[in-house]
């Protein structure tokens, strides 16, 4: 798969292409038959598969919605779509200016010239143009006069996507990974920069990776512990991972905290991906160090049982 950073950027038009146009947060179950279905599409046809996305997410832009939090980060994003076969993925700036084209405008000068679309595969409550003021029907029209045919995703699979995207953070803040990874697809993930701590884990005989995320707007899970695995090296390793603020300790400010079992080296600096396989239990107060430490041990053995199963 090849990324494209802007439509401008998309200057090969030596084929024709088959897109569909969303945010895609999560590329779950949902949006993986919307992706499936493209992929067989483009291929019977001869065309090259794109997804058109854009990045900040509208809210931010449009709503200020600083708040906001979403399921990938851009980079969690590419890389999963890269694993399903896509050809293209054009991630293009959302600006103010950008969300001011006209329908006529969009469809003419960037599915049609820049991208050279013969087919889309939309939701039939795709709205699009300055206000979204234009519909599927509008992009049907414009498909007749331009020669670009529409594909309608049903009803049904849309209100599919739109469900499993709410189940999912639901679950997530509700720390049930079991239920989120189901409509995932695939384990929830987090991606960061090993910092360094204030070593504590390593006092009580259980050292931590200490993750920092720089996206502000990556979902967090419900704080608690969970069982996790990660890969680097073309191995994996599993672990336990602390999400919140050590109170037994007096912790203020909240962290991410992995230990990995069978593991001593220095990941300082290192940019890891941590998926989610387990919730283990919500984090505690603990009376004193000793109890702490006690509660771990049971955690390490909880997380080995619940890999080895």
């Amino acid at each position: 798969m090849e990324t494209v950073q802007g439509i401008s950027q998309f200057t090969d038009t030596s084929f024709n292409t088959a897109v569909t146009i969303g945010t895609f947060d999560g590329v779950h179950i949902g949006h993986g038959k919307i992706l499936e279905r493209l992929i067989n599409n483009a291929k019977n046809a001869g065309l090259k598969s794109v997804v058109l996305t854009f990045f900040p997410h509208p809210r931010m832009v449009l709503q200020k919605d600083t708040d906001i939090k979403l399921l990938n980060t851009l980079e969690e994003k590419t890389k999963i779509l890269e694993a399903m076969g896509l050809d293209y993925l054009i991630v293009h700036p959302f600006t103010k200016e950008f969300s001011r084209l006209s329908a006529t405008e969009f469809v003419r000068d960037i599915l049609v010239n820049s991208i050279k679309t013969k087919k889309i595969i939309i939701g039939y409550d795709h709205r699009f143009g300055r206000n979204r003021n234009a519909n599927i029907q509008d992009l049907i029209s414009f498909g007749n006069a331009l020669d670009f045919e529409v594909e309608e995703i049903p009803a049904q699979e849309i209100n599919d996507v739109s469900v499993s995207s709410t189940k999912i953070r639901n679950a997530l803040q509700e720390g049930d990974i079991v239920t989120a990874n189901k409509y995932l697809n695939y384990p929830y993930m987090l991606t960061g920069t090993v910092k360094k701590g204030k070593g504590l884990g390593k006092q009580f005989g259980f050292p931590t990776a200490n993750l920092d995320i720089s996206e502000k707007y990556k979902l967090i899970p419900k704080n608690g512990v969970y069982v996790v695995k990660s890969r680097w090296d073309d191995k994996d390793y599993f672990g336990m991972m602390n999400i919140g603020y050590n109170p037994t300790v007096s912790g203020k400010k909240k962290s991410i905290e992995i230990n990995f079992f069978e593991f001593d080296g220095n990941l300082y600096g290192k940019k890891i991906q941590v998926d989610l396989l387990h919730r283990i239990r919500d984090e505690h107060k603990f009376d004193s160090v000793q109890e702490l430490q006690e509660q771990l041990k049971k955690d390490r053995q909880t997380s080995l049982d619940l890999i080895s199963s």
